[in-house]
């Protein structure tokens, strides 16, 4: 259908919408002086037509077109001031991408034209280009949200049954030798039978994709040796990279979440509305800063020609504007209604949380995602730290919010590495850190306990690396985190010593079953329960290849035997039903017999005194948990010989079973009130009823 003479249009709703005749366009700029809508042939590499926008109501730009119809492809040129000193970047030459486009067209070359200022000049930023960038940036695309969705919608499980399993949607299914060649590394290979069927048999509930939002993927910049793997540079919060559809059809990502529901398996994202990829005052234009740069991103208040930036990335976005707030909030309300996922990890939160400079629980974001009534029903899960002043915010979001815990991460890490003084904050983080989240009436699910996240170590790597071992990122080993506590087991890196492969894999065991076996939401790191490793790269945010792919046709025998202990743990973790309270325990008496809702014990059957807990030299400690008429029992032994424990004496009348041992070395027969032996580096579990 050829376009026609265009009218008014309206200003809402925003980005491009086609209702069966035209389309309408809408754009939000509060300080542009002129704004043109560009149209280009489907493959987006000649523009055919161009119209001048001359409706603006409240600083939203709008045209209707008739005759345009769904695969369209656009941008816009905005016009206004080009005063980089007063914090407007203005540049007709750059053709922009639509903030609200649904999808994309063509990839983005690096060019100099591609940047507002003349990258040759020595005033750098402050300078003008006037190269036209068309020719070297994606394009929007119009798109028809008709889908059949048959009868799915969100899965909307409980955070209190949820075990998260955080992937990479190229890197998990890239090297999957039953994924046909076309869609290995997509949204349809994350689909594909063998891949869903291996996650249901693993017990996962939720698959958490690192950035699927578009980004500065699969290039080569300039003066740089590396790629952007992990997707923390998004450059729309609507559009999917395109990279990861094999058919350049945005249907694809819907078929996916419909094969995962289909299965049982949420969908969560991981979003990042900190910062986007167009950096700092020297970074390309290619939408926002075009747009409207003082409306979009925080300027820096002392001199608007640069930023304030919290997140180490260049320039925090103005999530505080009215409308750029509008704009992240349509993105999520997106997702859930059109694309059906069931939740969001919020990259850097306590950006997009501050409120002026400083992270506020008032802040107008958290305000605006407690009111929505969508938002209440879909798992929201912050990053609860950024690099600015008072950045780290564990423990500080409000009550229906979900948090990474560090802490859990940390003293788990240093506990399994043998450091001493552990012991007490490691009860704590088993227990659900009531010491940092028990306000408010908040769950006790709302701490998202971690070992591993992409950020790091693999869990192999940690039992494998004293040191990161990052060389290969170009960066001589100074990026990725020196803190890691990690311990090699005796050799650095990879090793035939037999001594030092068993040490590894028995504290591998015991790290996964502390996971598995604490209370909150648990989180594994993809590839984990299959020993992936990553040679001792802590920060492999640049590495896309074998080293961050999933090495499937890899595993040996050792490691098939690891992945069937990790799916025997989240099964069991599921069978045993304790971990599905939503409150936190009180370590007081549920009934009138005493019986407490959690016990510590010390290896003597003695609940813990006070003296117990300030014992620095004490590697082992367990729990007892009563639900439903029977006790569970959790043993963890960070010592690397075997303890002699007594069991306490709880009834006679009650049998013990053992559940678990994660080092397969266990032998006797529990009672109430009988000294076993705990073998070293282990974790057991009992089952104690009548």
């Amino acid at each position: 259908m050829a376009a026609s003479k265009p009218t008014a249009g309206k200003a809402y709703p925003l980005g491009s919408v086609y209702d069966g005749k035209g389309v309408n366009f809408a754009l939000f700029s509060a300080h542009a002086e002129k704004v043109e809508l560009c149209l280009f042939d489907k493959s987006g590499a000649q523009e055919i037509k161009r119209y001048a926008i001359t409706e603006n109501d409240n600083n939203i730009w709008h045209i209707y077109v008739p005759g345009l119809e769904p695969g369209q492809v656009y941008g816009y040129r905005v016009y206004g001031p080009y005063k980089p000193e007063e914090g407007k970047r203005f540049n007709p030459n750059k053709l922009l991408i639509d903030p609200y486009g649904k999808q994309l067209v063509g990839k983005l070359i690096w060019h100099k034209a591609i940047f507002g200022y003349d990258w040759d000049s020595p005033d750098k930023d402050l300078s003008f280009s006037v190269l036209d960038s068309a020719p070297y940036v994606p394009k929007s695309v119009v798109v028809d949200d008709g889908y059949d969705w048959e009868s799915d919608k969100p899965l909307r499980r409980p955070f209190e049954d949820t075990v998260v399993y955080e992937t990479h949607t190229r890197g998990f299914t890239k090297l999957h030798p039953k994924v046909p060649d076309a869609r290995r590394g997509t949204f349809a290979g994350m689909a594909h039978k063998s891949v869903v069927g291996y996650l249901k048999w693993l017990g996962i509930t939720a698959v958490e994709l690192l950035p699927i939002h578009a980004f500065f993927g699969n290039r080569h910049k300039k003066g740089y040796t590396v790629d952007n793997y992990w997707g923390y540079e998004s450059f729309t919060f609507f559009a999917p990279e395109q990279s990861y559809l094999s058919r350049d059809d945005i249907r694809e990502f819907k078929d996916m979440v419909k094969t995962l529901h289909k299965n049982n398996i949420e969908v969560i994202l991981d979003v990042v509305f900190n910062h986007t990829g167009e950096g700092n005052q020297l970074g390309p234009t290619l939408c926002y800063r075009g747009i409207d740069n003082e409306s979009y991103y925080i300027l820096n208040p002392e001199n608007r020609r640069y930023y304030f930036d919290t997140t180490g990335c260049g320039a925090s976005f103005n999530v505080q504007h009215p409308n750029v707030l509008e704009l992240v909030m349509d993105s999520l309300r997106y997702w859930v209604r059109e694309m059906h996922v069931d939740g969001f990890r919020f990259d850097l939160a306590v950006t997009v949380s501050r409120q002026n400079t400083a992270f506020n629980r008032q802040s107008g974001f958290l305000y605006a995602v407690q009111q929505d009534p969508l938002m209440k029903q879909t798992k929201l899960i912050a990053e609860p730290w950024d690099i600015g002043s008072g950045g780290y915010q564990v423990g500080s979001f409000p009550p229906g919010w979900a948090e990474w815990n560090d802490k859990f991460r940390d003293v788990v890490r240093r506990f399994w590495k043998g450091d001493l003084g552990q012991t007490p904050e490691l009860a704590s983080r088993i227990a659900g850190s009531s010491d940092v989240f028990n306000y408010n009436n908040r769950n006790i699910w709302s701490s998202v306990n971690f070992v591993t996240a992409h950020d790091g170590f693999t869990l192999r790597d940690l039992v494998s690396y004293n040191n990161k071992h990052n060389n290969s990122n170009g960066e001589e080993n100074r990026d990725g985190s020196n803190s890691n506590w990690s311990w090699n087991s005796g050799a650095e890196g990879e090793t035939d010593n037999k001594t030092v492969k068993a040490n590894r894999y028995a504290r591998a065991r015991a790290l996964m079953s502390t996971l598995l076996l604490s209370f909150g939401t648990p989180m594994m790191l993809a590839g984990d329960e299959l020993a992936h490793t990553q040679f001792g790269n802590n920060n492999p945010y640049c590495q896309d290849n074998v080293l961050t792919w999933i090495a499937w046709e890899a595993i040996t025998e050792e490691n098939r035997g690891f992945v069937r202990f990790v799916k025997k743990l989240v099964h069991l973790r599921k069978k045993l039903k304790i971990f599905e309270r939503r409150h936190f325990f009180t370590g007081r008496p549920v009934n009138r017999s005493g019986i407490k809702d959690i016990a510590w014990y010390t290896e003597n059957g003695v609940e813990f005194a006070q003296a117990d807990w300030h014992n620095a030299g004490r590697k082992s400690l367990s729990y007892c948990v009563f639900s439903g008429g029977r006790y569970i029992m959790c043993i963890f032994n960070a010592d690397f010989n075997e303890l002699s424990w007594k069991l306490p004496d709880i009834d006679e009348a009650m049998t013990w079973s053992l559940l678990l041992d994660s080092s397969s070395k266990f032998t006797g027969t529990p009672a109430s009130g009988k000294t076993i032996r705990v073998p070293g580096w282990s974790v057991l579990v009992f089952e104690i009823k009548r």
